[in-house]
C-alpha cells in the first residue's frame, strides 16, 4: 500500500516538473485555471500550437502567476474524475473483498510461541491464537486452512479471525445434513457432564444423554470419555446451534434387524437359548440374540415360587421354550418349565387315598392351606380337616407358610390334579370316647381360644373344646362383653353341662361350678329393706349400683333425685331402697328418690295424728262441761267461747 501511494506521488511530481520546463509563455493561453488543472498531461501538446499563440490575448504578468494550482500542500497532484474512478478501480482490485461473518482461506505466512498469522488477500493479515490449532500439531508455514472472518477491523484497527469459529460453523451445516439424512456419524466423547455425555463431532460439541449410550441403563459414564464411537443425530436446535446424538439407536436399529430375522423364523414350541438380562417381580426378561421374550414367574417351575430370583440368575444361560408371541408387538412368552413333564403326569405308584404324606404350606386362604408334596404337585387341607374341634378355625392364624405337616391323603384325582388332605386323620378321632373322659357335671381346666360377643369357646384338649355362653360366666354380674372377664391364652376352670356328640359341641358352664347366691340373697335383699351402694355407671336410662356381695342393681332417672333437688352422681355412695327383687331374670330394681320420700310422709303423718288426737280430746272436755253445768252464767258462757275456739282452731289445722 506504502508503496503504490509513493509511486502516484512520484508521478504526479515528474508530471509537474515536466509543466515547469516547458517555455510557454503565459501571455499566449486564454485556458481557464479549472482546464489546465483537469489536463495538466496535456498542456504541453497545446502550447506547441500556433492557433494558440495567435489567439491568445496579453495578460498582464502578477507575482503568483507561475504558481501551479494542480499541485496540493502534500505536493500531490489531483486528478479528473475519470483518472481517480480508474485508479480506485486498481486500488480495489489489489485486495479480496470480505464481509463480517464469512468463510475464507488463507495461508500461514508466520507462527509465534501464541499465535499463527493468516494472510487472506486482504489489506492486512490476521492472528489466530495458537490454541485453535491444537488438533494440527504439523502445522508450519504455508499451510492452507479454513477461517472465518469475525472482524474485518477491530477496535485497534486489526483484522480479527477465527479458526474455530469455521470449524463450528462447518460442522453445523455438517451436522444439520446428517441429521436430515439420517448418516451415521463418529465422534469422541470429551467429558462427562450432569445426565449424560459430552461429544465432539466435526469439531464441534453435542450432547449424549446417559439413557442415549446403550439399551442397557449406564450408570457409570467415566468408562466412555476419551473414547470413539458412532452416533445419530436425533435432534437439533437451530435458535442456539445444540445438537442431540444417539448411540442407543444404532444398536436398536441393529437389534430391529436381528428382531425382524428372529421373528420371521418363530415357532410356538420352538426351543431358544437365552440369556437372562432383567428379573422383577413377574419374571425374567431373556435375551433370544437381539430379541427379548418373557419368562413370567408362573412359568419357570412347576412348583410354587415367591420370586424368579429363587430360580434363575442375572447373565445365565437357559433353554427356553416358545409359548406364544406376537407380530405386531414383538412380545414373546417363554416358558422354562414346559421342557420337563408336568408332576401329575410322574406321581410316584404308591400315592393314593389313605397314603400319609409330607407337605410344605406354600399358600394359606381363609378355606384352609395349599400342602406341596413335590414341585407342582399340592394338596388342600380344609379347616375342617385341621382338627377333630367343632370350633371355628382360622387357618391363616392356624398356618404359616413354610411349615411342614404330615397328612393323610382323603382324595386324590389325577385327572383333574387335586388332592384333598387331613392333618386331625393323623389321630384318633376323640370325640368316639368323649363320655368316658369327659362325662357330663366334671369338672376341667381349659385354654381359651377365641371370644366373641356372645361367649368363650375353651379348648380342653386338642380337638375336644366348647362353649361358655356371656351368662354363664358369673351368678352376679352382667357383662358388656366376655373380654370384660378373660382373654384369650388365659385358663378358666369349667364344667361340662351337656354333650353333643352327634354334632361335636359341648356346652360348658363357669358359673355352675359355685351355688346360686340369688336364692340366698332373696331375703337379705327383700323389698323396702335399704342397703348402701355406689353409683358405677350412669345413662340415659339410669345408673347401675355396686351393692355388698357382688351383687349389681339398676336404679332409673327418676328414682336418683334427691331431696334438694339434685341428683346421685356417678362414684357417689348414698343409701338405695329395694324396690324390686326378681331372683329368675336376676335383676335389683333401686331406688333413692324413695327414701327422703317416705321420711317426709311419715312426719305429715305423725303431725296429722298429733292434731287429730288433741281435737279429740278438745271435744271430750266440752261434752263433761255440759254436762255438768245446769245454767249458762255469764263466766260460764266466756268459757264455752274459749273451748270453742279452740276446737275451730283445732279443725282448721286438721284441714
Amino acid at each position: 500500500m506504502q508503496f503504490f501511494l509513493k509511486q502516484l506521488n512520484a508521478d504526479a511530481q515528474e508530471n509537474a516538473a515536466a509543466s515547469e520546463a516547458v517555455e510557454v509563455p503565459t501571455a499566449t493561453t486564454n485556458a481557464p485555471v479549472a482546464e489546465v488543472e483537469a489536463e495538466a498531461p496535456t498542456a504541453i501538446v497545446e502550447a506547441e500550437a500556433p492557433t494558440a499563440i495567435v489567439e491568445a490575448p496579453i495578460v498582464v504578468e502578477t507575482a503568483h502567476d507561475d504558481f501551479d494550482w494542480s499541485i496540493d500542500k502534500r505536493n500531490v497532484s489531483s486528478y479528473a474524475e475519470t483518472e481517480r474512478m480508474k485508479y480506485d478501480k486498481v486500488y480495489d482490485d489489489t485486495f479480496v473483498q470480505i464481509a463480517d461473518g464469512e468463510i475464507v482461506r488463507g495461508a500461514v505466512v508466520a507462527l509465534t510461541k501464541t499465535d499463527v498469522v493468516i494472510n487472506i488477500g486482504f489489506k492486512s493479515d490476521g492472528l489466530i491464537s495458537l490454541n485453535e490449532f491444537r488438533d494440527v500439531p504439523t502445522l508450519k508455514i504455508g499451510d492452507e486452512v479454513e477461517v472465518m472472518v469475525v472482524e474485518k477491523e477491530d477496535r485497534g484497527g486489526n483484522l480479527h479471525l477465527s479458526r474455530k469459529s469455521a470449524r463450528i460453523f462447518r460442522a453445523w451445516e455438517r451436522i444439520v445434513e446428517v441429521h436430515k439424512t439420517g448418516e451415521v456419524i463418529t465422534g469422541t466423547v470429551t467429558s462427562k457432564t450432569k445426565g449424560g455425555l459430552i461429544v465432539d463431532v466435526f469439531g464441534m460439541e453435542t450432547f449424549l444423554p446417559g439413557s442415549q449410550i446403550d439399551v442397557k441403563p449406564v450408570t457409570d459414564y467415566d468408562q466412555f470419555v476419551g473414547k470413539t464411537m458412532e452416533f445419530k443425530v436425533v435432534k437439533i436446535n437451530e435458535t442456539i446451534k445444540n445438537a442431540v446424538v444417539s448411540h442407543k439407536a444404532l444398536i436398536e436399529s441393529d437389534i430391529e434387524a436381528q428382531r425382524a430375522e428372529i421373528m420371521s423364523k418363530l415357532e410356538k414350541g420352538q426351543v431358544l437359548e437365552g440369556v437372562v438380562k432383567n428379573i422383577t417381580d413377574f419374571g425374567a426378561f431373556m435375551d433370544l440374540g437381539g430379541l427379548d421374550g418373557l419368562l413370567y414367574i408362573t412359568d419357570i417351575s412347576w412348583g410354587r415360587i415367591s420370586h424368579p430370583s429363587e430360580v434363575v440368575k442375572m447373565d445365565q444361560k437357559l433353554q427356553v421354550v416358545v409359548l406364544d408371541f406376537d407380530d405386531d408387538k414383538k412380545r414373546i412368552s417363554l416358558g422354562l418349565k414346559q421342557l420337563t413333564p408336568h408332576p401329575w403326569d410322574v406321581l410316584p405308584e404308591g400315592l393314593a387315598e389313605g397314603s400319609v404324606v409330607k407337605g410344605k404350606v406354600v399358600n394359606i386362604e381363609d378355606y384352609g392351606a395349599f400342602l406341596e408334596i413335590q414341585p407342582g404337585v399340592e394338596g388342600l387341607v380344609h379347616v375342617s380337616e385341621i382338627t377333630w374341634a367343632n370350633t371355628p378355625i382360622n387357618a391363616k392364624e392356624f398356618f404359616k407358610l413354610g411349615d411342614e405337616y404330615e397328612a393323610k391323603v382323603v382324595t386324590l384325582d389325577k385327572d383333574a390334579r387335586k388332592m384333598s388332605l387331613s392333618i386331625k386323620q393323623m389321630s384318633q378321632d376323640p370325640w368316639s370316647t368323649i363320655e368316658t373322659k369327659f362325662p357330663e357335671n366334671s369338672k376341667h381346666k381349659g385354654l381359651v381360644k377365641n371370644i366373641t360377643p356372645y361367649g368363650v369357646f375353651v379348648e380342653l384338649e386338642p380337638g375336644i373344646g366348647g362353649m361358655i355362653h356371656i351368662s354363664d360366666l358369673s351368678w352376679l354380674k352382667r357383662f358388656n362383653h366376655p373380654t370384660d372377664y378373660t382373654k384369650v391364652g388365659e385358663y378358666i376352670d369349667i364344667i361340662i353341662l351337656s354333650i353333643d356328640k352327634e354334632n361335636r359341641k359341648l356346652q360348658l358352664g363357669h358359673k355352675q361350678l359355685e351355688e346360686d347366691p340369688w336364692n340366698a340373697l332373696e331375703d337379705t335383699f327383700a323389698v323396702g329393706t335399704v342397703h348402701e351402694g355406689t353409683v358405677t355407671r350412669k345413662d340415659d336410662k339410669g345408673a347401675l349400683v355396686q351393692l355388698q356381695y357382688g351383687l349389681e342393681g339398676f336404679t332409673p332417672n327418676r328414682h336418683l333425685n334427691k331431696e334438694d333437688g339434685s341428683t346421685v352422681k356417678a362414684d357417689e355412695t348414698t343409701q338405695f331402697v329395694v324396690i324390686e327383687f326378681d331372683r329368675n331374670e336376676k335383676r335389683i330394681v333401686l331406688s333413692h328418690a324413695r327414701i327422703w320420700e317416705a321420711a317426709v310422709a311419715e312426719v305429715k303423718e305423725t303431725a296429722k295424728k298429733e292434731a287429730k288426737a288433741e281435737s279429740d280430746s278438745t271435744k271430750k272436755a266440752v261434752k263433761n262441761i255440759q254436762a255438768k253445768v245446769e245454767k249458762a252464767t255469764l263466766g260460764d258462757l266466756g268459757a264455752l267461747a274459749e273451748i270453742k275456739a279452740k276446737l275451730q282452731e283445732g279443725e282448721g289445722d286438721k284441714q
